[in-house]
């Protein structure tokens, strides 16, 4: 595959920018005059310009520009980085074009352990994010932040590009999680679909209560898509559904590091970044960075090998006085997180771990004799 016919090169106002010796600009490989090699890297940058999924996206095409200043400037951390910026992908004919571009160059990528890092462009990209796992014979998990669940029947695509992934044929999707939602703004039936399909979801109520709640559902992602209106309009006017409720900038860059700490994970996208919007000091484009850096934060400090039968776990088993009559849990000595064990089918024709991700309080919820909420949809979704 020839990856360089697919990128733009940097923009050079942004490369030619003063950088101090210890930016993160100047401990990466970029793509200026020349394209870098990916031999090696660990993580990959692509910045997106498509805005054919909203009306008004005039200057989307601008957004990963800014991005890169805000986070060039960034500070490097301790981790020894191995990350290329490949620069802006190419805009397709069609946004469907586009959409085949982000599923070969995903699909490229991390056939060679590359975790691509999108930014830039419109939510509804991330259908492409999520086809560059078709080719890979398994099924998947996505968790979704958004102010609103995108499963409308008709409208642009940023509305409908959540239902476009559940109803994709072959179906290599087994769970889906939504994360930030607001009541009032998503129709009822749609937050009822996800609870008869089983799927993961919390509203931004509950999740400003304790952010950690999330951390089992991104734990249990292979990709993750966020689009910046599900952060509140105080901290990233730069969105054209920008809402006055939403997480905090801080709240999102928490979710990012617990999305670069789950070793599973090897795609994230942030989308919906929308210059026009933003104020004069392009706050929005650094929340993005400052998201971006935490996520490559969490990448290094990504600590459990995910080999339970290893000695890095505990293994605690649950008897219960009910169907089932034992649930196991592990605990990594490591991370102190949580994990459980459900039956799989032996009709399961995918490979797939049946080691879910939990929670202290799902293990607390066994002890008490009742059965976690997290352990029954996971079974149902695997009969």
């Amino acid at each position: 595959m020839n990856l360089k016919s697919f990128f733009d090169p940097i923009p050079e106002y942004v490369i030619e920018q003063d950088y101090s010796h210890n930016s993160f600009f100047n401990y990466i490989h970029y793509h200026g005059n020349v394209f870098p090699d990916i031999k090696g890297a660990q993580i990959a940058l692509i910045g997106l310009k498509d805005s054919r999924g909203v009306k008004m996206g005039d200057t989307v095409e601008r957004a990963s520009a800014e991005i890169r200043e805000k986070l060039f400037h960034l500070k490097k951390a301790e981790a020894l980085y191995k990350v290329v910026d490949l620069g802006d992908l190419k805009i397709g004919s069609t946004r469907e074009e586009t959409i085949q571009y982000l599923k070969s160059v995903g699909e490229f990528l991390m056939k060679k352990q590359i975790l691509p890092i999108y930014f830039g462009g419109t939510h509804d990209l991330d259908y492409g994010q999520y086809l560059s796992y078709e080719g890979m014979k398994k099924l998947v998990s996505l968790v979704t932040v958004d102010a609103k669940i995108d499963m409308e029947e008709e409208g642009q695509a940023s509305e409908i590009h959540s239902q476009e992934i559940i109803l994709h044929q072959p179906n290599f999707l087994f769970n889906y999680g939504h994360i930030g939602y607001q009541s009032f703004l998503n129709d009822k039936d749609l937050v009822n679909v996800m609870e008869k399909l089983y799927f993961d979801h919390i509203r931004l109520g509950s999740l400003k209560n304790n952010l950690k709640d999330a951390e089992p559902i991104i734990r249990n992602a292979d990709l993750l898509s966020f689009d910046i209106s599900a952060i509140q309009s105080s901290d990233a006017p730069g969105a054209l559904d920008a809402q006055p409720f939403g997480l905090s900038g801080e709240d999102a860059c928490q979710i990012c590091r617990f999305a670069g700490m789950n070793e599973k994970l090897s795609s994230i996208g942030i989308y919906g970044y929308q210059p026009y919007y933003d104020d004069n000091r392009n706050k929005t484009a650094s929340v993005v960075a400052t998201m971006i850096w935490y996520f490559i934060e969490g990448f290094y400090n990504r600590k459990d090998s995910l080999s339970f039968k290893g000695s890095e776990y505990v293994k605690y088993t649950v008897s219960l006085d009910t169907k089932p009559s034992i649930i196991v849990f592990y605990k990594s000595k490591r991370s102190e997180k949580w994990w459980m064990e459900v039956p799989q089918s032996d009709q399961d024709k995918f490979e797939r771990s049946m080691i879910v991700p939990c929670s202290y309080k799902d293990y607390q919820m066994a002890q008490t004799g009742e059965i976690p909420e997290r352990w029954v949809n996971a079974q149902l979704k695997l009969f």
